[in-house]
């Protein structure tokens, strides 16, 4: 198989760059599947027979730009310089890798050499890349993000988000594609029907280009000239590298499924075994030199090799491990000083973000209709005007994607805010969410700093699909913290101590306490420390625990029966201040928790368990909990009613003063 080289000219020392680029990780490769069946490491991606991408797209960038690879992607971590050692730690699990043991392979990130790891979901990180890309576009840096995916995930709708806000925003980042034939055994005829991946890019107005992925010097070429083009005309292309797997997916899964002439066929356009006929042709590379090329890199691998297999095995404490599920943070406590006005949930919440707008001045926010529609709840009205265009943006309906853009402008070092419109829809957003965002710092010690605004709640005739209040969904997901205000005051210092905290927080506000609960709040910037609950009111019989419009109903059945009880108001659900609770349980011997989520499975669950484990012997009753029906929130007045809990909970508090 002949291959044109010599357009455009580079020169020798630039092709003998190139084919080290390659030959060093296809010789990694080699040894890897060696120790694969010798039972020394668990298991391989290969990417052999698709060097060429990997490499070109690498060493066509800066250093200091980043780039999202896969896992059959050992190049770029090779062109970056990634001392041997740290990735045989990583692949091996041990604690000179980039995970301490936490993740395997290629599912890690290092800042150091700009490089965000593959997710395993494969489509968001094409989201994160426009996060980056972003953040480059904001902060004036002429860059390029370049983001790798496979055929088959473009099969995914994170894909089709990716490239949509790409478009849209006008984002310098470089979708690379690698077409290799099959999604695992899926052929690319059971995967799409267009001819090329690169047609997709018509749809979404974006520029795109095929490349024969298994010539260095067409990819290096190509993409070199595109990130200069990108660097100063930003926008995105998508790029369809034309190229072939000759292995499994990964190594248990063998060829079988691959007609033995197609192997054959591309066997002959092999990346690396053409370029080195090459250089030897045309004397750039000399029988020695490759000699001597291999030497050193097989002694280089052994040597680094060896050092990892003395590493001792990891080892760890429960508390280290726990230590590292969120980024520690000591919040600087702001106290709310001066003058105060008297004004209702949704404009504290208003003013919180528009503070912190004004003290973090590269902080953005993001969501549907936000900018100069102001939100469908106004919260962000004339934030457009204050703050410009770049920094209160509009998005397209895509909460996955939006999401991981966020993602993307944390690993870039700027704030994020976005607002859900209603909390129901991040739904369309889960996986980011709990698989990204959550395990992101306690991976690879990258904080996700971002908030996600959640308008929630019943009581407004808004039906299934715009009521629900879906806290449970994430108090159980560890590295996620969970806000959930039922009061003007604490909405707003408790909303600017979460834009503070680095950690990913999801910010719960109820839409009928919105514009129906108002409360004299501080004008001032100040923040309240999350994980601290309140105590509303003091008494002997009973501790009553809630949240969000549970305290309200709680505070109306106090009045009407006249009960002399502890109300806790949680304000955070995750981190619970289990404290507050434990001191009132032990003081009146009686408890009931109120929310309005369904029962099972609820937060009211899991703090009865606690109770009964830490209070028992302090208890006169057994916990009750009340809560919603196990059913979807009805649209109808009436039915809406009968569906919320607080009348079921005052007969059941008369029952457990009864007791």
């Amino acid at each position: 198989m002949n291959f044109d080289y010599t357009k455009p000219v580079l020169e020798a020392s630039q092709l003998l760059d190139l084919y080290k680029a390659m030959l060093k990780s296809r010789m990694i490769e080699e040894k890897m599947l060696i120790l694969l069946r010798q039972g020394r490491i668990s298991k391989w991606f290969s990417g052999i027979g698709q060097e060429s991408i990997s490499a070109g797209v690498a060493l066509a960038l800066h250093k200091e730009e980043y780039i999202l690879p896969m896992h059959r992607n050992l190049s770029v971590f090779t062109s970056r310089d990634i001392p041997l050692h740290k990735l045989f730690s990583q692949w091996q699990g041990k604690m000179g890798g980039f995970t301490k043991g936490r993740d395997r392979s290629f599912h890690f990130g290092t800042q150091e050499y700009k490089i965000v790891g593959m997710i395993s979901h494969l489509g968001p990180q094409l989201g994160v890349a426009n996060g980056i890309a972003l953040a480059s576009k904001l902060k004036g840096e002429q860059k390029v993000t370049a983001v790798f995916s496979g055929d088959g995930a473009t099969s995914e709708g994170d894909f089709h988000e990716a490239l949509n806000v790409a478009s849209v925003w006008k984002l310098p980042v470089l979708f690379c594609i690698e077409n290799n034939g099959y999604g695992l055994s899926t052929p690319n005829n059971e995967q799409f029907s267009c001819e090329h991946i690169a047609d997709k890019g018509k749809g979404y107005g974006m520029e795109s280009h095929i490349i024969d992925g298994n010539n260095i010097v067409e990819v290096f070429s190509k993409v070199s000239e595109l990130a200069e083009s990108l660097r100063q005309d930003p926008r995105p292309v998508l790029l369809e590298f034309k190229t072939f797997r000759m292995r499994g997916h990964e190594e248990a899964s063998g060829t079988k499924y691959v007609p033995k002439e197609l192997l054959i066929q591309w066997a002959s356009k092999d990346p690396i075994e053409n370029f080195q006929a090459y250089l030897r042709g045309n004397n750039i590379l000399t029988e020695e030199a490759e000699v001597e090329i291999k030497k050193r890199f097989s002694q280089e691998i052994n040597k680094n090799l060896e050092a990892v297999f003395n590493e001792e095995e990891v080892t760890s404490s429960l508390e280290n491990e726990l230590s590292d599920v969120y980024k520690n943070f000591d919040l600087q406590v702001i106290e709310p000083k001066g003058e105060t006005s008297k004004i209702r949930l949704v404009d504290a919440i208003s003013k919180g973000l528009y503070q912190s707008m004004e003290r973090y001045d590269d902080m953005v926010i993001m969501g549907q209709d936000i900018a100069s529609y102001g939100g469908v709840f106004k919260i962000t009205e004339g934030f457009m005007e204050a703050f410009g265009e770049e920094r209160v943006r509009n998005t397209p309906i895509c909460e996955s994607s939006i999401i991981e853009a966020a993602y993307g402008l944390s690993v870039s070092g700027v704030k994020s805010v976005v607002e859900l419109q209603f909390g129901d829809f991040i739904s369309s957003g889960f996986n980011p969410v709990v698989n990204l965002l959550a395990k992101s710092y306690y991976r690879w010690g990258q904080a996700a700093d971002i908030v996600l605004r959640m308008p929630c709640g019943a009581g407004v005739g808004a039906g299934p699909f715009h009521s629900q209040t879906n806290e449970a969904w994430f108090t159980k997901t560890p590295g996620l913290k969970v806000v959930y205000p039922a009061f003007p005051a604490d909405a707003k210092g408790l909303l600017c101590a979460s834009i503070e905290d680095p950690n990913p927080i999801l910010f719960f506000e109820h839409k009928q306490l919105y514009r129906s609960v108002y409360q004299e709040v501080p004008d001032n910037y100040y923040t309240i420390p999350l994980g601290k609950a309140a105590k509303l009111k003091e008494g002997e019989d009973v501790t009553i625990i809630s949240y969000g419009a549970g305290v309200h109903w709680a505070l109306s059945s106090m009045e009407k029966l006249k009960v002399s009880a502890d109300l806790i108001d949680l304000r955070t659900l995750q981190p619970l201040d289990e404290k507050c609770i434990y001191a009132s349980v032990k003081k009146t011997g009686k408890v009931i928790i109120l929310q309005e989520d369904s029962l099972f499975g609820g937060i009211a669950s899991d703090i009865s368990a606690l109770i009964g484990e830490t209070c028992f012997e302090y208890l006169d009753a057994p916990v009750i909990r009340i809560a919603s029906p196990e059913m979807p929130i009805p649209f109808a007045k009436n039915l809406e009613a009968l569906y919320l809990p607080n009348e079921r909970f005052e007969k059941a508090l008369i029952k457990l003063m009864e007791y």
